[in-house]
């Protein structure tokens, strides 16, 4: 009786045991409490230098210890020599989970040799990657794959060999066919989101190529092209869909698309910041660039893969530095579409950084840097589009001039090439309508500017001769303006010349006031149907304000102070524009000699009889 109570006892400790998530022996446990496991935390791995260790001799080497724990948990090693074998132990404890699905979340690897030991000693043993074709895989499926039979409570080892001229990455996970059906849906999501961005980019680009014969549309629309044929050979999407017989060709895509991408790249920045002219030295540090990776693609058909794409992926850091360099030198020289370009870069070679750093094992991979190059890429590729908007938007005054220069020459051409520049002419069209529009004010402080004044006034002018109303005409001088340029400098000048104008508007516009800048500091402000003391008091009310408010420029309070010449257009006074402004300008000068800050009302002129 003792001895059947101590098996019975054995036994609930051993169900114990079993019923922990993981064993104190490192075994992975599947308690059917997770549909997706990570295998990194349960992984060991050993380094073969001269990839040629079978199977049997790692089990042994497992057996007594010989597996190492993945340094900091992560299973990304850079370019790296040899072969990588990576070992664990699993043990199924979930009855209805027994058939699950290795995937090695990355697709560029060479060979992957997959072996699973079972308790009665018989292996099972497959293979997948990159150098074998694309249906050696259990799935069809972008990453290598293997189907994973796990009876339960049974423990089995499982056993990955990973040889590869490109970045050793193996990140390992375990999915039910559940789990991976679901991740599998997210994902297609995201990547039909992404390719869908870059589809709409591309045609709406090569449409306004084809209309407006931009070559920096043509080297946007080819940038989109390779950027995206290589991020379609980094998803291993090009081995599914496009050469899935051909090994060969899926490894040379690679280097080739890498190569590709950045030549257009580079090309597009050369023509969109204007380098030929604007800088010089860097277009001729861009071509450089080109040249290298003209050669890097042709290098390609000859030696070893890994040997074209570490300096490929290495030359994205100088590169990189070099657009950002200059596309702030571009921003300094006030080439305004700058900014947007730099920002765009910004994402993208933010994400090209992540992702290169995770080839060289620099960073973890995660899903930030395993998909940072994608979402850097498709918010880059949007900010440019709006970036080119931007830049022929500024570019639309000069067509301007160009097509009334040549108009007549467009003239005999346009029967041919209507349906051509249709388009083009219409965008023409509303640039010419808010150019004339922009023309009539100032672009300093948005009043009017003196010629559209004097239009304005001569009709105010004739108005008031008809309704028989006076006009008050004030005219207006910044004191000591010089002073302030000098003291301050011209910006400072400038916000205070920003200031007043906006003064103007807060104080008189609500009279029906017509103000404009008359030149310099000077402004000047008609409004109608006011005379004498009235005019006078407003004059003396906006001259208060001006006094009374600092303007606040860059930390400094600077004080200013205006004089201000008033005089009254009668009816019939026999005075026009000239005239009018001559009597204010009288005005204005009587009360500098006053000694300014003060407002000085012109004597009345009576009407004629």
């Amino acid at each position: 009786m003792f001895w059947k109570g101590g098996l019975l006892s054995l036994l609930l400790l051993a169900l114990a045991l079993a019923a922990l998530p993981a064993r104190a022996d490192g075994t992975l446990v599947l308690d059917g409490s997770r549909q997706r496991v990570p295998l990194a935390p349960h992984l060991g791995y050993r380094v073969d230098p001269d990839g040629r260790a079978d199977a049997a001799v790692m089990f042994e080497q497992a057996r007594y210890g010989g597996f190492a724990p993945l340094p900091h948990g992560d299973a990304t090693f850079g370019f790296t020599e040899g072969a990588h074998w990576f070992h664990a132990e699993l043990f199924n404890q979930n009855a209805r989970e027994q058939r699950w699905l290795l995937v090695l979340h990355y697709p560029l690897l060479d060979n992957v040799d997959f072996y699973l030991r079972y308790p009665d000693g018989h292996v099972e043993h497959m293979a997948s990657g990159d150098a074998l074709p694309f249906s050696a895989r259990a799935i069809r499926y972008r990453h290598p794959n293997f189907w994973v039979d796990l009876p339960q409570r049974s423990r089995v080892e499982l056993l990955v060999r990973v040889s590869t001229r490109s970045s050793m990455q193996v990140p390992l996970s375990l999915y039910t066919p559940t789990a991976f059906a679901e991740m599998e849906r997210d994902s297609q999501f995201g990547i039909g989101l992404f390719y869908g961005i870059l589809l709409a980019l591309f045609f709406y680009n090569l449409v306004l190529w084809l209309s407006l014969r931009d070559r920096t549309h043509l080297w946007y629309t080819l940038h989109v092209a390779g950027f995206g044929l290589v991020i379609f050979c980094l998803n291993g999407l090009a081995f599914e869909y496009l050469w899935p017989n051909s090994p060969w060709l899926a490894n040379q895509a690679i280097p080739l698309s890498m190569a590709l991408s950045q030549i257009t790249m580079h090309q597009f920045c050369r023509e969109f910041l204007e380098l030929r002219q604007r800088q010089p030295l860097g277009d001729r540090l861009t071509l450089a660039f080109i040249g290298f990776f003209v050669l890097a693609g042709i290098a390609s058909f000859f030696l070893p893969y890994r040997e074209v794409v570490r300096p490929l992926t290495l030359a994205v850091f100088p590169g990189a530095a070099l657009i950002v360099l200059l596309a702030v030198n571009a921003i300094r020289r006030g080439y305004a579409p700058a900014r947007i370009f730099l920002m765009a870069w910004a994402f993208l070679l933010l994400g090209i950084a992540l992702y290169a750093s995770v080839s060289f094992g620099l960073l973890p991979k995660t899903f930030v840097t395993e998909y940072a190059i994608q979402i850097g890429s498709a918010l880059e590729m949007i900010l440019l589009s709006f970036a080119l908007a931007y830049r022929y938007a500024r570019l639309r005054g000069e067509n301007e001039r160009l097509v009334r220069e040549h108009n007549e020459q467009l003239e005999r051409h346009v029967a041919r090439r209507t349906s051509e520049l249709s388009t083009a002419l219409e965008q023409l069209a509303e640039a010419n309508q808010r150019l004339r529009e922009s023309n009539r004010h100032d672009a300093l402080t948005g009043l009017l500017n003196r010629r559209r004044f004097r239009e304005v006034f001569e009709h105010q002018l004739q108005q008031a001769e008809e309704a028989r109303r006076p006009l008050g005409v004030l005219l207006m001088d910044m004191d000591h303006f010089k002073d302030i340029n000098d003291r301050h400098g011209h910006l400072a000048g400038d916000e205070c010349l920003r200031w007043l104008g906006r003064c103007l508007q807060d104080s008189l516009a609500g009279h029906g006031a017509i103000m404009a800048r008359f030149g310099g500091e000077e402004f000047v402000v008609v409004l109608p149907d006011v005379e004498g003391q009235r005019l006078l008091q407003l004059a003396e009310q906006l001259r208060a304000r001006i006094n009374d408010q600092p303007v606040h420029h860059d930390g400094e309070e600077i004080r200013l102070s205006a004089s201000i010449g008033a005089f009254v257009l009668r009816p019939g006074s026999g005075l026009g524009v000239d005239g009018a402004l001559q009597r204010a300008d009288d005005a204005l000068y009587a009360a500098k000699d006053r000694g300014r800050n003060c407002v000085h009302l012109a004597e009345d002129l009576h009407p004629l009889p």
